[in-house]
């Protein structure tokens, strides 16, 4: 790659880290809105190319544009994040945007349908997280560069403001734009992503130390290798194998997670080899990085799957018990979440703020206190709830959510060293990313365990009540938990899934209560809280762990004085190499 220069922040003027700031945090809320845009549209994205994901066949199409996206940016963010530190954060950053551009016009133009258009959707979904990972590997390291030492807490809050909001605004916006024309929830990110294209072309600079070194290959190939073996093994044990409700006990998701956590400890091997390691190991011995990175794993892995489990909670049961049908779920539920995003938006950039001030340990580790008591509401809630509740349970998780996020993400970031500062942003959006596809699994898994112990009597017996033949009855109450969990979670009516064709044998009457709106949602309330129960029941042990974790952090907070510039100044002068190249601004083009 072609020599880029390096600039002072003193030569890029005072007003250079908000439009570092704005543009990366446009970079994240177009990258998360896009990786849940997805969940709330496949009832249309599948109408629209004519596949029914819920045949065993075509289930693989649906967990890969569940999980595609996840997956790819938590393979790739460490190696673009080293990129990063070695070429330049603001080129790797821009060249992220490009190709998030490109793959959503591709996504967009989906003119075929089937097999091919499935196929199609999930390469182009894979090459936009692609995209993705340079945006998230590159962008708390740029902000971490650009803004002075008393103010990174609030940067970083408001990039991590984006980062969670997106995720949560995803659900709304695709539940507006499917029903109208599906392939509109990839369009709507084109013109956002060729202003921000051209925009981070024009004013994002390095100001960054590089560190040029030889990229670690194999270091790559066998994280690569490993991590994709371990989150494939996750994702395809969700389905179900044999005789059994999930899919752990199969021989080839065993393969793939015994297979890719050896290949894993192979790579660690390498890395205490290498001179210039993908991942720098030597950074875990910095103790606010290292207990600050297992605080945001276990956070991470409690609330990774609690979207997925609140959809089914809202589009299985709560929404239907009020009136609504299974059609209109997927927007709705989408709507009624909103809380958790205000109260994330409210806690997110004040707690980084106060971070800045007081530091961050006891913020964190109260962020994820809080958290873990609104996973014990959600266990006591009923099922039928009391919306108002409901929405303030939400409200105080975001707000616990918020206070972890931002002083956690300041403190890791505060403690790298000026040169690391890619490969470390990248190293903890790795586990942040590998954690929420296995909470996914947890959940998932868990919440199917809870279903499968009671959940075919009490189906079986219900069926038979309202008139459905003995044979009929016993198929569908043998059918897989998951099969039933993903119609809810697409938004179709599960009975009539289900049943098919026996429905038209049935007394009219008959047939209409079971696919009406209280049969389901009453049927399978009580099986769905006692997975509820195992699921939060996790999710607060892990919260609780990582609230311990954040109080063994060590608040090394720069003083107020410090500024960007002189501590990369004094980074570059104690370096072997000499202080970095500084220019103008002007002559860089």
């Amino acid at each position: 790659m072609a020599e880029r220069r390096t600039y002072s922040i003193a030569e890029l003027g005072p007003r250079y880290k908000w439009i570092a700031l704005s543009n990366t945090t446009l970079g994240m809320l177009i990258a998360t809105i896009n990786s849940s845009i997805v969940l709330i549209a496949l009832p249309d994205i599948f109408k629209g190319i004519g596949i029914n994901p819920l045949e065993p066949a075509n289930t693989s199409y649906l967990l890969w544009m569940i999980m595609g996206f996840l997956v790819v940016t938590a393979v790739l963010v460490v190696s673009f994040g080293r990129l990063g530190d070695m070429y330049g954060r603001a080129r790797m950053y821009n060249l992220g945007f490009a190709v998030f551009t490109v793959s959503s016009i591709m996504l967009a133009v989906t003119w075929f349908g089937g097999d091919a258009a499935a196929l199609w959707l999930i390469g182009w979904r894979i090459v936009q997280g692609v995209g993705g990972a340079f945006l998230m590997a590159n962008s708390s390291a740029i902000l971490t560069d650009a803004f002075p030492a008393n103010q990174r807490g609030l940067a970083l809050g408001m990039n991590g403001v984006a980062a969670i909001a997106g995720s949560f605004l995803g659900l709304v916006v695709g539940g507006v734009l499917a029903p109208v024309d599906w392939n509109l929830i990839f369009l709507v990110s084109v013109p956002f992503g060729v202003i921000g294209t051209v925009w981070a072309y024009l004013k994002l600079h390095d100001t960054g130390i590089r560190k040029h070194a030889r990229m670690d290959w194999w270091g790559n190939i066998t994280f690569a290798v490993g991590l994709i073996a371990v989150l494939v093994g996750i994702t395809y044990g969700i389905q179900p194998y044999g005789t059994s409700q999930t899919g752990w006990t199969s021989p080839m998701v065993l393969s793939c997670l015994i297979g890719g956590v050896a290949v894993l400890i192979g790579f660690v091997v390498i890395e205490m080899k290498v001179d210039n390691p993908l991942f720098r190991l030597s950074l875990f011995r910095i103790r606010s990085f290292t207990w600050g990175n297992i605080a945001n794993l276990t956070a991470s892995l409690g609330r990774g799957g609690l979207q997925f489990i609140l959809i089914i909670w809202l589009q299985g049961i709560w929404l239907p018990q009020h009136g609504y049908t299974f059609e209109q779920t997927p927007l709705w539920a989408g709507i009624y979440m909103l809380p958790m995003t205000v109260g994330f938006l409210l806690a997110a950039p004040t707690s980084g703020i106060l971070a800045d001030r007081i530091g961050s340990r006891l913020l964190a580790s109260t962020g994820l206190l809080i958290t873990a008591i609104t996973f014990l509401l959600l266990i006591i809630l009923p099922v039928n709830f009391d919306y108002w509740a409901f929405a303030a349970i939400l409200l105080i998780n975001g707000i616990g959510m918020g206070m972890f996020s931002s002083p956690n993400r300041a403190e890791v970031m505060n403690s790298l060293p000026a040169d690391a500062r890619g490969s470390g942003a990248g190293m903890m959006t790795t586990f942040q990313n590998a954690a929420m596809v296995l909470s996914i699994g947890f959940f998932f898994s868990l919440i199917i365990s809870g279903l499968s112990s009671s959940l075919p009597s009490t189906m079986h017996d219900g069926l038979l009540a309202h008139g459905v033949p003995e044979a009929a009855a016993s198929q569908v109450a043998n059918l897989p938990a998951v099969a039933v969990l993903f119609a809810a979670f697409l938004g179709y009516n599960p009975i009539q899934q289900l049943l098919g064709g026996q429905l038209s044998s049935l007394p009219p009457d008959q047939a209409s209560f079971l696919t009406g709106r209280s049969f389901f949602p009453n049927l399978i309330s009580g099986p769905f809280q006692s997975g509820l129960a195992v699921a939060f029941g996790f999710a607060i042990a892990v919260c609780l762990i990582g609230a311990v974790a954040s109080l063994l952090t060590k608040d090394a907070r720069p003083s107020a004085g410090e500024s960007v510039g002189e501590e990369l100044a004094a980074v570059a002068g104690e370096s072997s190499g000499g202080p970095s190249e500084l220019v103008s601004p002007a002559s860089e083009r």
